[in-house]
């Protein structure tokens, strides 16, 4: 079981406008975005482990940037783990791997491990519709596939970016959301464009195959990755919490505002308004043990698999990742100039996310900042971020 969360977190609130600023959306779906070219000095292969250091350490100095930063690179049995500046700035101690964090929408890929197992074990098809699994759903959207909210192609109209739940959040962060109703605030939509005709990232989708998979089994979807993820892979330090409480020790996420000083939000926002689509809370530990399963085909049938890596050329992960990005099944493919590795990012308040794998699972890496940045708030830094992921990528790939 995971330790208590330490009541500290409850010490200081945010300014409203730092806040504001942290619950900024990241979607800019369907934008096509060049791969993140590395600078001159770069040589094309993978750089050695002190120019990796060099680089955190270069990130964390960046104006605005990251307070810290922790980077986990696995082959085999042998782990490198590298970070800069500190997990906690009134404590100063570094980021270590067994601290929980604030997953984002990487936890998009475990509700694509839930559904995927019960594709296998013939209880979901990806043919099935939202109108045969959740007929109480908008009428307008039961022509939806669970393949098409996998894949971001659904056109449903994305909850989070609604004026209602921005409203409620906004006015009160840790707010306290009955999760599996976060797709009423968009109820009376009709859907963005018909469904499979394009690709556009919405914070929905997941929440609908959550919703997808407790109808087809009549399980809670916390029961069913605790069965089907969490046990199955030792992730003795992930969960899905409701409130805003971290276990602790905790990397602790920031927004980072110059001339301001660095204001702490790893607490101020209640998971229950991500749910499926990004409330999960890990560790780079555990994140990393998910990465090499899940990407490696370690968790489906190769059948299943085969469909998963079936991918739309362009389709963004949010944020981009490093090189080319292009969309699976709840998994993305990352194009390098060193080669290919699969897996998902994610960005919230405090943090910004990547956790990937080679196709045999052999070689992850997950790659964790204590600050958001994304194509739409802070679009220099995620820059600069893709490109340190990149170099890292061409570390895990160099002995190939």
């Amino acid at each position: 079981m995971s330790p208590r969360s330490n009541p500290a977190g409850n010490r200081v609130r945010p300014s409203r406008r730092l806040l504001a600023t942290a619950l900024m959306c990241a979607a800019a779906a369907g934008v096509l975005v060049p791969p993140a070219h590395a600078g001159t000095d770069r040589d094309p292969g993978g750089r050695g482990p002190a120019a990796l250091r060099k680089e955190l350490q270069e990130l964390v100095n960046t104006p605005g940037g990251p307070p810290g930063v922790i980077a986990v690179l696995k082959d085999g049995d042998r782990t490198e783990v590298y970070r800069a500046g500190v997990a906690d700035l009134e404590s100063g101690r570094r980021p270590a791997p067994s601290d929980h964090m604030r997953i984002a929408s990487v936890a998009k890929a475990f509700s694509g491990a839930v559904a995927l197992q019960l594709v296998d074990r013939g209880r979901l098809r990806l043919d099935d519709t939202i109108g045969k699994v959740l007929p109480r759903q908008p009428e307008p959207w039961h022509a939806v596939t669970l393949r098409q909210l996998l894949n971001h192609t659904s056109g449903l109209p994305d909850y989070s970016a609604s004026t209602e739940f921005r409203e409620i959040v906004s006015a009160d962060p840790r707010h306290r959301f009955d999760s599996r109703r976060l797709l009423g605030f968009v109820a009376g939509q009709d859907l963005a464009f018909p469904p499979g005709s394009r690709y556009q990232y919405s914070n929905s989708d997941n929440i609908a195959v959550a919703l997808m998979v407790e109808a087809v089994t009549g399980r809670r979807y916390e029961d069913l990755l605790r069965d089907l993820v969490y046990e199955p892979l030792g992730l003795e330090r992930t969960s899905l919490p409701g409130g805003y409480r971290l276990p602790v020790p905790f990397l602790h996420g920031y927004v980072v505002e110059p001339p301001e000083e660095p204001q702490d939000v790893s607490e101020a926002i209640g998971a229950s308004g991500a749910w499926a689509s990004g409330g999960i809370v890990s560790t780079p530990q555990d994140l990393t043990e998910f990465i090499r399963a899940y990407a490696g085909g370690g968790l489906v049938s190769d059948r299943t698999r085969r469909r998963q890596f079936t991918f739309l050329p362009g389709g963004l992960s949010q944020p981009p990742g490093p090189g080319r990005t292009d969309a699976g099944l709840a998994i993305y493919r990352y194009t390098t100039r060193c080669g290919v590795v699969y897996g998902h990012t994610g960005n919230t308040a405090g943090y910004t996310q990547l956790a990937a794998a080679t196709a045999d699972g052999r070689r992850s890496l997950t790659f964790t900042v204590t600050a958001q940045a994304s194509l739409t708030y802070k679009p220099e830094l995620i820059e600069r971020i893709r490109e340190v992921q990149e170099d890292f990528v061409c570390a895990l790939l160099r002995h190939r």
